[in-house]
């Protein structure tokens, strides 16, 4: 109730479907709980192991785990398998990024019936790649894997980035958009509905704000807006939330190029509540700007069309619906080999991401070098450091896996209050 109390009384509907959803599987209630997470971390199981004072001030995801990887079109015009998802990032102890994704990991064995043998292995697995990494890249580089691309992968990632590169902007446009009269507008829907003259009023408003958030390479962009249409958030992370699709004239007056961006509430993150650098909490504007500043520090060549404004107040962020995304599936990836070799991959892909926001990024936040602060505090206990995540990796595993227990028999028996 701490975390959702104002937003469950507000939208009770919304969040009897998300916790429907969570309800699910331990990992749908691992995905949705990260304030529980949190508060864990901060208490029983609080632990200052591989921290000095640098390394307690990284730039992190926030919520890292297993799902939340996929493929982008970087600004470069490169696809990239990379960490996606930035609403929870901050600046905080580099290894809580770690944690909960190993006992993702952990959560995502357990349902493969996969030994506490091999949820081991694929943990200290993703460890040492990410060590590696860090490694290569805080030695210059040369020995370092790099990004994650059509390039540089092979196996299953290979493919998800081939599967993403088949996408096309046009089909995006055919299944979000109609044309009437020659034009394109938004397509009404269940999930989708239109927007009143005060309401578009106030958007156009925010849109013109939002402009000035984009950084200078962008160059001369399409400001033309041809529809708005508003959009309630139902999946886990934004239940309640109201959030807008914007469609934009293209690069032309064609109809196969144009753009469609969403603006949409952010939240106060879940890890912010356990950080208290007033040097962080006072660097935001708003948790529009937070949430862009924080993509933009953690992923190199983030998308142009990233930025941030306020629409009645509130922060919001800004971003393209992108044509070119694809999602890593689970489901179909159940052989140790294939995991092993998928957990190596993600490992050297979150030690780029924490390398990348650091004192030579645009941003002064993070003001020294994060891959030699992480490397020297590891120093040459590289088992100690595998060992600590495989070991907190089993035991909140299994703790989720009760506390998700638990949480299905409150909820069905009607003991969450205002759900």
């Amino acid at each position: 109730m701490a975390e959702f109390g104002e937003s469950m009384r507000r939208e009770p509907a919304a969040f009897r479907r998300k916790f429907r959803k969570m309800a699910a599987s331990p990992f749908a209630f691992y995905r949705g709980s990260a304030c529980l997470f949190y508060a864990d971390l901060a208490g029983a199981y609080a632990d200052g192991s591989f921290l000095d004072e640098q390394t307690r001030r990284v730039w992190i995801h926030g919520d890292l785990h297993a799902e939340n990887f996929g493929t982008y079109m970087n600004a470069s015009g490169v696809l990239v398998f990379n960490v996606n998802d930035f609403d929870e990032a901050y600046v905080g102890p580099y290894t809580w990024d770690l944690k909960r994704f190993a006992a993702s990991v952990a959560l995502l064995g357990y349902a493969k019936a996969l030994s506490d043998e091999v949820i081991g292995a694929l943990v200290a697995g993703f460890a040492t790649a990410y060590l590696d990494e860090l490694a290569a890249i805080a030695d210059g580089g040369d020995d370092a894997v790099g990004a994650l691309t059509l390039d540089t992968t092979t196996g299953v990632l290979h493919r998800v980035l081939q599967t993403a590169r088949l996408n096309t902007r046009v089909a995006l446009l055919d299944a979000e958009t109609v044309i009437d009269d020659y034009e394109r507008r938004f397509a009404i829907t269940d999930g989708r509905e239109a927007v009143g003259p005060s309401a578009r009023e106030a958007v156009l408003a925010a849109f013109d704000d939002y402009l000035t958030t984009l950084p200078a390479s962008t160059g001369s962009v399409a400001h033309a807006i041809k529809d708005v249409a508003l959009r309630k958030g139902v999946g886990i992370g934004s239940a309640g939330l109201p959030s807008y699709n914007l469609l934009l004239e293209g690069r032309s007056q064609a109809l196969e190029n144009d753009v469609i961006l969403y603006m949409k509430q952010a939240q106060v993150p879940a890890v912010a509540r356990h950080v208290t650098d007033e040097k962080v909490a006072g660097y935001f504007r708003h948790q529009g700007h937070r949430t862009a500043e924080s993509q933009r520090a953690l992923q190199a060549y983030a998308d142009p069309w990233l930025g941030h404004t306020t629409l009645d107040g509130v922060g919001q962020l800004v971003a393209e619906v992108s044509p070119y995304s694809a999602d890593l599936d689970w489901d179909d990836v159940n052989e140790p080999d294939e995991l092993a070799s998928i957990m190596r991959d993600l490992g050297r892909a979150v030690a780029r991401m924490h390398a990348v926001a650091d004192d030579e990024s645009s941003h002064d936040l993070v003001d020294f070098s994060t891959e030699e602060a992480i490397v020297a505090v590891v120093g040459g206990d590289r088992p100690g450091f595998a060992a600590m995540l495989v070991d907190f990796a089993h035991r909140y595993g299994a703790q989720a896996r009760g506390d998700h227990q638990t949480f299905v028999d409150l909820f069905r028996n009607g003991r969450l209050p205002g759900v």
